[in-house]
């Protein structure tokens, strides 16, 4: 493993320099950290040592072998890594370094129709007919996902609203503004955490938040691995690639298609009913011109 000699790889440079003397189950938290320390910062010792498959106490003592004082100065050295280490332009260049620009609309293309194919061969099914059953028994839903999972989050909010009684899109401008929302969220209700690396601690926070309160936790994110699910009984895995300058959330937006599409055909009637309501009020209040409507109703006339 090549490192920089910069302040932002230290923690890369001592698991180079500590490996060959690190025991068995040490160099396989080395190994887990080098290949995801995107994951592994959100992480308790005990929680990655689970992931790993070691004792907490190997996880300590891996990080005072590093040189740490313990598991707390280790996370933040971590922390720093995952700040400095992917830019966006080490993302493109990982991506697209070696592609002409005549490949890039196939090879980004393919690539997205990879995640999706991926997405369909390990899904687990059983924790989407869950995910159906939970939204449609809450009391209320709340839907949260920021930066490049707000599309994401915006989109499911919309099409739940055609479905569902009671659905709240969480703002996450600030902290206080999350729980400010979720002040009342109690076992009755659920909340579905929408977030792909690099992972959002807002995010994460607010499952944590209504998770403490009783609620219903669904999370739509990139791995069984992933710090969402710490929270979640219910988790909905796509896989993304983040190797580039525009995260490709291709195949979640597919997943995120098929529970629409399972809520509308387990509520038929009641989406029938709405639907046909909004056209009434569309047409009464003149929400699309006539021209969206019916673009080709004068042609010919005049």
């Amino acid at each position: 493993m090549a490192v920089g000699e910069n302040s932002a790889n230290e923690l890369l440079v001592r698991i180079e320099e500590k490996y060959h003397g690190l025991s068995k189950g040490q160099k396989r938290l080395a190994d887990y950290v080098v290949e995801n320390y995107d994951k592994a910062v959100f992480l308790t010792a005990a929680r990655l040592g689970e992931v790993v498959g070691v004792s907490e106490s190997t996880v300590v003592r891996f990080a005072m072998q590093l040189g740490y004082k313990g598991y707390p100065e280790f996370q933040k050295a971590l922390e720093e890594l995952v700040r400095n280490r992917l830019n966006s332009i080490q993302r493109m260049e990982v991506a697209y370094g070696r592609i002409s620009q005549s490949q890039i609309l196939e090879t980004v293309l393919q690539s997205d129709i990879e995640k999706i194919k991926l997405t369909l061969g390990t899904i687990d099914q059983s924790a989407f007919n869950m995910a159906i059953e939970t939204i449609l028994n809450a009391r209320k839903i709340y839907v949260v996902g920021i930066r490049s999972c707000a599309p994401l989050a915006s989109f499911l909010t919309f099409y739940l609203n055609l479905v569902c009684e009671d659905v709240t899109a969480v703002s996450t401008n600030s902290a206080s503004e999350v729980f400010e929302q979720l002040i009342r969220i109690n076992e009755e209700d659920v909340i579905i955490g929408i977030s792909f690396p690099r992972y959002s601690m807002r995010t994460l926070k607010a499952l944590e938040f209504a998770s403490n309160r009783k609620a219903k936790v669904i999370t739509l994110t990139d791995s069984v691995h992933s710090p969402m699910n710490l929270y979640s009984s219910c988790n909905l895995i796509a896989r993304s690639d983040m190797a580039s300058i525009v995260d490709s959330l291709v195949a979640p937006l597919s997943v995120i298609n098929a529970l629409v599409v399972a809520l509308c055909m387990k509520k038929q009637k009641e989406v029938v009913g709405t639907l046909e309501t909004l056209e009434q009020l569309w047409g009464e209040y003149q929400v699309y011109s006539a021209d969206e409507l019916n673009p080709l109703s004068d042609i010919g006339e005049e």
